[in-house]
Order: structure tokens, then sequence, then C-alpha cells
């Protein structure tokens, strides 16, 4: 047999497909994470300035006006709203002016990114310094000692994706990509449901109790886990039983190569280009990361829209993967109707 024959044979048009995909997936990979995160700078962050009525809409003017608008300033009526406002994640930072000295208040919130924090206290330094003024930062909501650049929460939110779309692949491959009737779909729903709850139990207690990485509700926590593995696992498994093995790869791009590097955790959302920052909170792993953050350093506010977002992933993956089961069963049906029992496809009914 020669060796073009013997190629042939051994590498099957699909496997070569397969290769292809998987080359494309790796070079979408590089561009989106390199794309992502190679010039991260701010832009069109949420700033409040307090000040005088008769300063605030001048100062609010000049801070709009710098160059490359990495700000998006809005006067604030004190104090004590700004602060409000930070820890309802409204606004990243604000600028309390002092008009009795020379000497400012600049808030930031390093719990939601401490990039940005940093970003902020460079850029109110030099605004200052133009004015031959400075400025004191407090930080309203501090990330913890051991929450280094406060990236624990986006890798714990990255490490319960992972579960998800392996534990929804490791299914599919011992008992088949698409599930063979309603009831199989039932038990794999099932076991995905199990297995979100240990899994967000695990994460929960290792970042908090084990490792002491992240403050707040070890119970929030769980249950924010469960919902983001059971999210990210159903939609696998929905994409899976719509397209065979090609779901996981599907799977990878949503949650991996377009998720992570726009969730929000290496660099937070307004220093991402605009690409990016669009997608990030649609997506399971930037939904995650700000409720983690949410969870851990501002009180659990403004969690309802992400909350929301992860609960719609599941709930389309469940439905998809429950109407793949019945439809299979009902192709099954037509095939026991059909002499020989193939299906309309010229599959045998029992590899369904």
């Amino acid at each position: 047999m020669s060796f073009a024959t013997e190629l042939k044979n051994a590498v099957t048009p699909r496997a070569w497909w397969l290769v292809i995909g998987v080359l494309a997936l790796q070079l979408l990979f590089i561009a989106s994470y390199v794309g992502a995160l190679h010039n991260p700078k701010p832009r069109d962050v949420a700033f409040g300035v307090v000040a005088p009525a008769q300063m605030s809409s001048q100062l609010v003017d000049q801070l709009r006006a710098i160059p490359g608008e990495p700000l998006d300033p809005r006067g604030v009526k004190d104090e004590a709203r700004a602060r409000h406002q930070i820890m309802n994640r409204e606004i990243d930072g604000a600028l309390i002016v002092d008009p009795a000295s020379k000497q400012d208040t600049l808030l930031v919130a390093s719990g939601g990114g401490t990039v940005l924090s940093s970003a902020l206290t460079k850029l109110t330094d030099t605004v200052e310094a133009r004015q031959q003024r400075t400025a004191r930062t407090v930080d309203v909501a501090p990330a913890s000692a051991r929450d280094f650049d406060g990236l624990s929460a986006f890798y714990l939110v990255v490490g319960w994706c992972v579960g998800g779309y392996l534990c929804a692949s490791i299914l599919a491959i011992s008992m088949g990509s698409r599930p063979a009737n309603r009831q199989r779909a039932v038990i794999r729903t099932g076991a995905m449901a199990l297995y979100s709850i240990a899994g967000g139990l695990g994460g929960a207690v290792i970042v908090g109790p084990v490792l002491g990485a992240l403050p707040g509700s070890v119970w929030g926590l769980w249950g924010l886990g469960a919902l983001v593995v059971f999210s990210v696992g159903m939609i696998t498994l929905a994409l899976q039983a719509l397209t065979g093995v090609v779901g996981i790869g599907i799977a990878v791009l949503l949650v991996v190569i377009a998720g992570n590097p726009s969730a929000g955790g290496a660099f937070p959302l307004p220093m991402l280009p605009p690409f990016w920052e669009a997608i990030g909170p649609w997506l399971p792993p930037g939904a995650g990361t700000w409720v983690a953050r949410s969870i851990a350093y501002f009180k659990g506010n403004n969690v309802t829209g992400p909350l929301l977002v992860l609960a719609a992933w599941a709930v389309v993956g469940t439905v998809v993967t429950l109407l793949a089961g019945s439809r299979v069963r009902s192709s099954r049906k037509g095939a026991d109707a059909v002499p020989g029992g193939a299906t309309e496809t010229g599959a045998p009914a029992s590899e369904l």
C-alpha cells in the first residue's frame, strides 16, 4: 500500500477539519488575549467630582478634556454620596476638592481592580500637579492583603468555568455527544447540577477559609460558583448536543478565548479595548468576576444584571439540551417504522 493511500486511510477528512478548527482556535486565542491585554489604558472611567458649585462644572469639563478621554467625570453632591456610588459600583473613583487648602482627596476602590486604582491615582496626581495641588488617596474598598492585584476573584471564576466545560466534555465523551433520549438529557442535567454544587462549594472554601484570599460571604460565593459552573456546563452540553464534538471547541471559543480576556480580571473593563469591554459583561467569566468582587468587597451591591446573565446562559443551555434529547427520541421512533431500524440519516438506531 502506498504512503498516500496509507495517509488517506489514517487521516480522515473529518480529522483534517478538526485539526484546522483547533488551529483556528489557537490563533484566535493569541489574537484575543494579546489584543485585549497588550496595551491597557483607562478610557471613559466613571469618575465623580465633589467640589463647590462654582468649581464643579469647570473641573468636570477639564477632566473630560484630558487627551485620550481616560475619564467620564460627573458632578457628585458630597463625599458621602461619592462613597455610596463607589460602593454601589456606579463610579470607580472620585475627587473630593477642598477649596480651603491645597490638598484634595482621591477616593478609589482597589477591590474592583488594583490596576485601575493605581491608574486613577497617577492620573489625578498629574492633573493636581498642573494646578499646584496634591491629593491624598483613600481606598474605600481595599483589596485583601492576600489578594494580589485583586486577581483572586477572577482566577476563582476561571476555575469554575474550566470545571464546567470540562465536566460537560467528559459527560459527552463517556456517554456520547448527543443524549440518546429525554431521560438521558435529564440525567446529564442532574449530574451537571450536582457537580456545580460541589464545585461552587469547593472554590468558595478554598479562596475563603483555606487561603484567606477573598473576604465576603462563603455562602454567597458558593451560590455564585454553583451558578457559574452550571451555566458554563449546560451551554457546553447544549452546543455538543447541537454540533457534536465541535461543541467543545465552540464552548472554548465563548468561555476561554472571548470570555477570559474580556472578564475584567487582569485589567478592569474600563482599561480594555472597546470590543472586549462590550462583550465581557455578557459572557460567564465577566459576569462571574463582577459578582465575585461585589460579594468580596462591595457588600454584594449591583449584582442583579450579571446574575441574570449567568441565569440566562444556564436556562438556554438546559432548554436546548432537553430539547435535543426529545428530538433524538422522536428520530428513534421514526426509525422504528423504517425497515431495518435505520434512521432517516441512515445510521442504525442503536447508535443514537
